[in-house]
């Protein structure tokens, strides 16, 4: 594999987004949180031992797991994937297929890397890395570049959500999400030790019990070494979305602290 030039994949991200107003919040936020997400699949990359042209690589991954999102915004004004094209196919036909003729911008992925020898893997980072489960089908290497690009992706989100307000991400006031409850099916997959699926989540409390599953998908401990030392999960579980006020129900006021005290359990002996 020719060696990564990290400069120029900046660049050629830079140029690409800049075509999409980066003074937009919401482009900002996309922007900043793939930076994250790239370093954080290179810290940990670094840390499992990996080569350096995978460290490259794993780090590239990261920069282009969410291309889709610019396109996805301007033609849909949305991040919601139901509402819209899924992201990650969009960031497939961005970087390997043909821009759409009204895109503000036009980029491939030759543009971050000129040996197509890791296109699959490249490919395959990207279209999973927002899936529930990946395809059982994947070779181990594919795997390992998938897995870290969505532990990247898990980790930065809980930065972007300790970061924002309850308003920005379900669309709902702080009284509306205190009074909500715990539905069962969000429960048990917290019990279980796994992500929440779509369809598992009832309320708006629940979505909340999606965000810290995620440490629990977690797949290399260098991984949830990162997400402890970053701290952001421990916000969350602080304030969720800057909210120190409990939730109105004693039920799920317990509840809350039942699951509060057995993530921190679990993170401290991941």
């Amino acid at each position: 594999m020719t060696a990564i030039d990290r400069d120029r994949a900046r660049a050629a991200f830079k140029s690409y987004t800049d075509a999409y107003d980066a003074t937009n919040p919401r482009i900002a936020l996309k922007i900043e949180h793939t930076y994250h997400v790239a370093e954080a699949c290179d810290a940990v990359a670094r840390e499992q031992g990996w080569s350096s042209d995978d460290i490259d690589l794993a780090w590239l991954c990261g920069l282009l797991h969410d291309i889709g999102r610019f396109e996805q915004l301007r033609r849909w004004d949305t991040f919601k994937d139901a509402e819209s094209m899924g992201h990650a196919a969009l960031g497939i036909e961005v970087l390997f297929g043909e821009n759409p003729a009204d895109a503000p911008a036009v980029t491939s992925v030759r543009d971050f890397i000129d040996d197509p020898a890791e296109d699959e893997l490249i490919r395959a980072s990207i279209a999973y890395h927002s899936d529930f489960r990946l395809p059982a089908q994947l070779d181990e290497r594919t795997r390992r570049f998938c897995d870290i690009v969505r532990d990247g992706d898990k980790i930065d989100i809980m930065r972007t959500i300790a970061d924002s307000t309850v308003d920005t991400i379900l669309k709902v006031d702080e009284d509306t999400f205190l009074a909500s409850h715990f539905s069962t099916p969000a429960l048990t997959a917290f019990d279980e030790h796994r992500c929440v699926a779509r369809d598992e989540r009832n309320e708006p409390a629940d979505y909340l019990v999606g965000l810290i599953c995620f440490m629990f998908e977690l797949v290399h401990p260098a991984s949830r070494a990162l997400a402890r030392e970053q701290g952001d999960i421990y916000r969350l579980l602080d304030a969720p979305f800057g909210i120190t006020r409990p939730f109105t129900d004693p039920a799920a006021q317990a509840t809350w602290s039942r699951l509060k005290d057995e993530l921190r359990r679990w993170l401290a002996s991941a």
